[in-house]
């Protein structure tokens, strides 16, 4: 029974060993894909995708009426025509020389930081030449990083408009807060599947003016009314076709004379909707549904991509220069994936014959210990997986680290065992052996682990990564040793 249990707990150590180091592996497409999380890498290990941003330059031309005001159907007017109707042509630089200040270059930079946070870009740099505005902006390598850079240029500039008279009704200093937020549509079987909302949260203003917005442009009631007459004639007077037909003329004139006053919504004078409100909105927030209901992932997902971008953009706020993305490149590191995989052999051939010297020098005991070892550094590949800690170079040096203190650990127990198990039960021995080892161990790195846990919150991805890798990996040693090496050194000890 004994031997069962120390047998169970090994093949489940392989197990989760063959998962960390081999991966689990399922048909997409054309290709076999590993389920397990891959692992994170700071700019110096990964290499860095740089965007330099410029101030736009360009001028745009604008068409005005005989009062001043801008006129905006102008696409298919010609110089004669516009010459008749007695407008002028305007250049307007798109950046104005007065906007062109420090204190908005300054601003514009924050904003972009903002963008790369909300993002989730940790490990990025960001430069600013006060002087001409220009914006470098440096950040690791991902498969989001194109979804980053389309971001970074946004100018952000949030518009309710009254869709006839264009008046401006709401703005960028009106929101408080922008989400994602998804919801489950099960009323119908052709509809079901998740949509996905994008949740715009007003500021005190800017929830009154909604309210009176949503009071002002609510949809018209005419329409559902006059179809119920109709279909209410055409049920009770089946025989008077002529008078349904009478009614039903009338009806579409009164269709056709009745307007619905609607909003429309841009983001960088783009229209997102138009649209008229049911009913009166009191709370503050706008929900609104991007793209429809579905079940597939990749569309999900997608739909997912184009609302946090426009709840980035909406959240950072309105950049308030211009630019364009003039440079647009991928900088490889010096330290390539092949120095990498050098240095992983490297280790566990180290590794290799550090097991082989603690089999031949505690035997059984050794070999048991050996797998368990194996076993504490397969869950720590996963655990700095997907506790979604970054490895930076610093980070390597802290796995090495933990590796090296957990033989010591491991070396510590099956030495103090092999001194005391001649003269003492051999189940005490164990126990005792655990119990100084903890002891011993424990006690000498508190220095150690209050620096590490300083480290963690420093934001600094070098250090902080350090920090993290080593906070979990000791974290690890205390509970796999108690728990799993614990147990089957006791069992093994309990069996004759």
């Amino acid at each position: 029974m004994k031997k069962v249990k120390i047998l169970t707990i090994i093949l489940a150590i392989v197990l989760v060993s063959m998962i960390a180091f081999l991966g689990i592996y399922s048909q997409v497409q054309n290709r076999m894909e590993n389920k397990v999380k891959d692992y994170s890498y700071t700019m110096n290990l990964k290499g860095v995708r740089q965007v330099k941003l410029k101030v736009n330059e360009e001028t745009e031309t604008i068409i005005k009426d005989e009062n001043g005001a801008e006129v905006e159907e102008t696409d298919e007017l010609t110089d004669e025509q516009i010459a008749e109707k007695g407008y002028s042509k305007e250049e307007v630089k798109n950046n104005p020389e007065e906007i062109l200040t420090t204190d908005n270059y300054k601003k514009s930079k924050e904003i972009i930081e903002k963008r790369l946070k909300k993002l989730n870009v940790n490990d990025y740099n960001i430069r600013l030449d006060e002087q001409t505005g220009e914006i470098i902006i440096e950040f690791t390598e991902n498969d989001n990083t194109d979804n980053v850079v389309s971001n970074l240029s946004t100018t952000g500039k949030f518009e309710i408009i009254d869709s006839e008279t264009k008046e401006v009704l709401m703005t960028n200093d009106d929101i408080k807060s922008s989400n994602v937020m998804y919801g489950s549509n099960s009323t119908t079987t052709a509809n079901a599947g998740t949509t996905v909302y994008l949740d715009i949260k007003f500021n005190k203003d800017g929830a009154k003016k909604l309210e009176d917005i949503s009071n002002k442009y609510v949809k018209t009631e005419e329409s559902s009314d006059t179809n119920a007459t109709s279909e209410e004639a055409s049920d009770t007077n089946t025989a008077s076709e002529e008078t349904t037909d009478a009614e039903n003329t009338e009806t579409a004139t009164e269709e056709d004379t009745t307007e619905e006053k609607t909003i429309t919504m841009k983001v960088d004078d783009q229209e997102i909707m138009s649209t008229s409100f049911d009913e009166p909105l009191v709370t503050g927030q706008l929900q609104l549904s991007i793209g429809q209901a579905s079940t597939d992932k990749d569309t999900l997902n997608g739909y997912v991509d184009q609302a946090l971008s426009m709840a980035t953009v909406l959240d950072s706020g309105n950049i308030p220069i211009k630019y364009d993305i003039a440079e647009n490149e991928y900088i490889s590191t010096d330290i390539t994936e092949d120095n990498i995989q050098i240095i992983g052999y490297v280790a566990i051939a180290i590794i290799a014959v550090a097991l082989i010297i603690l089999c031949i020098r505690y035997k059984t005991n050794g070999i048991i210990g050996a797998i368990l070892y194996i076993g504490l550094f397969a869950i720590y590949t996963l655990l700095i997986r997907y506790t979604n800690v970054v490895i930076s170079l610093e980070g390597l040096f802290a796995i090495g680290l933990i590796l090296i203190l957990e033989y010591i650990f491991m070396n510590k127990i099956l030495n103090k065992i092999k001194k005391e198990q001649k003269e003492n039960s051999k189940d005490i021995v164990v126990k005792e052996a655990i119990k100084t080892s903890y002891k011993e161990f424990f006690i000498r790195i508190i220095p150690i682990a209050i620096a590490i846990i300083t480290f963690c919150f420093i934001r600094w991805n070098p250090l902080s990564s350090f920090g993290m890798i080593m906070f979990w990996g000791i974290a690890l040693i205390a509970i796999y040793n108690f728990v799993i090496v614990g147990t089957v050194l006791k069992i093994k000890a309990e069996k004759k």
